[in-house]
């Protein structure tokens, strides 16, 4: 279990440090990067969703779920509950380590933006209208989507129809391209607990330049949505019988 750890915690790490690496280049002031777009992010999510698998893998982790979301999920799948808790804290651990690398990568571009909103997008997710049922539901729906279509991708019956298992990582990657793009704008598609929270808390801890607050009112949403959507997921997989 303890190189599996290791595995989720890199690969986590790769994830967020490239993940809201991107973010940070399209919006920090003075980036070469700044005002790229969505289109930018999307992308560079997707990239970073590619690496931090193949990283998790090679560092021992053949699942490389870097999703407490998707960890519960394939749980709820199976009936096996024992990765969630080593998973799930071994992800929160290297998503906080990926964005401390990210606070440190800008440094100098911290003080250079003056907008706060910006600075905290850096590290995890702000909605564009905040509405704690419609972001909720966003964030489930999109979740279900992720951990569903990866258990089509992963299943018995794609793999016998063709070489789908194998360009698992380059799937997956291109899955959470398409969410991005189709359901991310209302909520910066989090669809990962350790994704928003690990970040969070380092924006909170971290002496970044004139920053404003975290928003841990809104924090619950990126959290509790995500699980519910991986929860939701998990059974529609055991039933289906994927």
């Amino acid at each position: 279990m303890a190189a599996r750890c290791l595995g989720e915690f890199m690969g986590t790490l790769v994830l967020i440090l490239l993940g809201n690496g991107v973010v940070a280049n399209v919006l920090l002031k003075r980036s070469k990067a700044e005002g790229a777009g969505w289109m930018v992010i999307t992308s560079g999510w997707a990239f970073a969703v590619m690496a931090g698998v193949f990283t998790a893998v090679a560092c021992g982790s053949s699942d490389a779920h870097l999703n407490p979301a998707v960890t519960l999920g394939f749980a709820v799948s199976s009936g096996s509950f024992a990765k969630f808790l080593p998973y799930s804290v071994a992800q929160i651990l290297g998503a906080f380590a990926g964005a401390t690398l990210v606070w440190l990568h800008f440094l100098p571009h911290w003080r250079e933006t003056e907008d706060p909103d910006f600075k905290l997008a850096c590290f995890c997710t702000i909605p564009a209208i905040r509405k704690f049922g419609a972001n909720l539901f966003s964030e489930i729906l999109a979740t279900l989507v992720l951990v569903l279509v990866v258990g089509a991708i992963f299943s018995k019956r794609v793999a016998a129809a063709g070489p789908a298992s194998a360009l698992g990582p380059y799937l997956v990657a291109a899955l959470v391209w398409g969410i991005g793009l189709s359901l991310g704008g209302t909520t910066g598609y989090a669809i990962n607990p350790a994704r928003d929270f690990g970040p969070r808390l380092a924006h909170s801890v971290l002496p970044i330049a004139n920053k404003g607050g975290s928003d841990w009112s809104y924090a619950a949403v990126p959290v509790i949505g995500p699980l519910i959507g991986g929860a939701l997921a998990g059974l529609l997989i055991r039933v289906i019988g994927l």
